[in-house]
């Protein structure tokens, strides 16, 4: 029993030993969780362009710039006091409101608070002064529309522009009086300059910068290429957007055909410029996803006749000219449904005349005429030189048809081709005026006044507006004060009255009423139709939507 003891305790202390429950496993040692990847930035969106061809040159300088690719610009980098509408009239727009007194004499006008420059300044009444005065100063571009006032800031936001004599146009105007900012300006004049104490008044600087407030502002400016703006985001008027307006807007500075449809079939062109030939039209139309279109404008074609200038300073030779070319032929050459002048202003302005002569082909009435003229016997001797605009090829074509036309009256002509800025240069002076110069010109504002003094008033016989070079005291007093006259009626009878005259004197040869035709890439969305007919204002950027495709 003592030898089984032993065993008995061993086998119990065995029997525990199994009775115990089993230890617990350690967990497996978890995987460690791959770390994640970073998600990648996104791409920024692509600015979405808006892209024009033009004629060039482009003045950005709100006291200078005045043709169409500067007023175009301008409308876009600067805003004025009111806004042109569609239907002729304005709108408010930096002047919430405004007043005239009694002896409509004083205008006062109410400035939007809060409204922002490009450099995040606010824009005041002392802006509008400056602006005022710096355009009145350099009298250059739109400046005879607006000069002859005093301006005065009564308060940040309230100025006073007074006239010294009633002004039936002067609010219009004003939606060519586009501010600038003062400081700005300042920090950016050279001191030494033509205007005094005001040293070059920013001139120098705003070839290539702006100082505005407007939807656009200028990122880049190479002067012979094109003009780059950014869409300014703390526009004051940011609501008035298109939701699809573009990002980028670039004025291109070419109307070369073969360049022109290469942009646009590369799909680096939206809107091509005015001055495509019809041929060059119809074949942009041809192409996928582009359409042409043309709307009236305030636009007219003219031969501007130096009235100066043997044989064409006889009244009986100019209207010898006028009987002799075919307005048919000619208006044949054009965009379908354009149609001949009627006097001296488009058709499409207040205040046309349409009861004025109107000379239509006729060699009998031409040769009557021309044996009035005191060089009948000797025409030979004074070759008329032509001067059409390089930059359009289209207007070969009319030119080579007059040439055709003079030569059934015995009338010597010379074609010549001129680039624009020889044209602006040459047309700056009497002596070095040719005999005639093709132009189109717009009114400025909607009414026949404006284009009467803008074509024929002595201010501007020294621009391209005029070659005419009529010089008339009579005339320019007579221009002053139709638009001097308040009363509406009465103002349009007196723009009657020399519309009448200018056409009797066969001034100029009045070609034809301008459709203004584009061929436009399909995804923009443009209402020419729809927007202010004032020049410039048609291509509005902030009205216009681009969708690429």
């Amino acid at each position: 029993m003592k030898r089984l003891l032993p065993l008995l305790v061993l086998f119990a202390l065995l029997a525990a030993a199994c009775a115990q429950p089993p230890a617990e496993e350690a967990p497996a040692p978890e995987e460690p969780a791959a770390p994640e990847e970073p998600a990648a930035p996104e791409e920024p969106a692509e600015p979405v362009p808006l892209r024009v061809t033009f004629s060039w040159p482009n003045f950005i300088d709100p006291a200078v710039g005045n043709d169409f690719s500067s007023s175009t610009s301008l409308a876009n980098i600067y805003d004025t006091l009111i806004f042109p509408n569609a239907e002729g009239g304005v709108d408010p727009w930096l002047a919430e409101s405004w007043s005239v007194s009694d002896d409509a004499l004083t205008y006062t006008f109410n400035l939007r608070q809060g409204v922002k420059f490009h450099d995040g300044s606010e824009l005041t009444a002392s802006d509008v002064v400056y602006s005022y005065d710096r355009f009145q100063t350099i009298g250059q571009g739109f400046a005879y529309l607006v000069s002859g006032a005093e301006a005065r800031a009564v308060d940040d936001y309230t100025v006073e522009l007074s006239l010294s004599a009633p002004s039936g146009l002067f609010v219009p105007s004003l939606v060519r009086l586009y501010i600038v900012n003062e400081d700005l300006v300042r920090a950016n004049t050279e001191s030494e300059g033509p205007y005094g104490a005001e040293g070059d008044f920013g001139t120098e600087w705003l070839l290539t910068n702006d100082a505005g407030s407007g939807p656009y502002q200028v990122a880049e400016f190479p002067l012979e290429e094109f003009l780059l703006m950014d869409k300014f985001e703390d526009w004051w008027n940011a609501a008035a957007f298109h939701a699809n307006a573009p990002d980028q807007v670039r004025f291109i500075a070419t109307t070369e055909t073969a360049t022109v449809r290469a942009l646009m079939d590369d799909g680096e062109l939206e809107i091509t410029d005015q001055w495509q030939t019809i041929e060059a039209l119809d074949a942009l139309n041809g192409m996928d996803g582009v359409s042409s279109r043309a709307f009236p404008t305030m636009t007219a074609f003219y031969y501007m006749m130096n009235n100066t200038k043997p044989p064409l300073d006889d009244v009986h030779c100019r209207r010898a000219v006028s009987y002799a070319f075919d307005y048919d032929q000619a208006v044949a050459l054009e965009w379908p449904g354009t149609k001949q002048m009627v006097g001296p202003v488009p058709q499409t302005v207040g205040g046309h005349n349409p009861n004025v002569t109107v000379y239509e082909r006729d060699l009998d009435k031409a040769q009557e005429e021309l044996a009035q003229c005191a060089y009948a016997d000797n025409l030979e001797d004074f070759p008329v030189e032509v001067v059409w605009i390089a930059e359009v090829p289209a207007e070969e074509k009319w030119a080579l048809l007059f040439q055709s036309n003079m030569s059934d009256i015995g009338l010597p002509v010379e074609v010549l081709s001129n680039p624009w800025l020889s044209v602006v240069e040459n047309t700056s002076s009497q002596e070095t005026s040719s005999h005639i110069v093709t132009i189109y010109v717009s009114s400025d504002l909607a009414e026949a006044g404006l284009m009467l003094q803008g074509r024929y008033h002595s201010d501007t016989a020294a621009t391209w507006q005029q070659n005419e070079w009529l010089l008339d005291a009579d005339l320019d007093a007579r221009i002053e004060d139709a638009l001097a006259t308040v009363d509406q009626e009465e103002r349009f009878a007196k723009y009657g009255v020399l519309q009448a005259e200018l056409a009797d004197q066969a001034v100029s040869l009045f070609l034809y009423d301008q459709l203004q035709k584009h061929a436009v890439a399909d995804y923009v969305d443009w209402n020419p139709e729809g927007m202010s007919p004032v020049m410039g204002y048609q291509l509005f950027a902030p009205f216009i939507g681009v969708t690429p495709p």
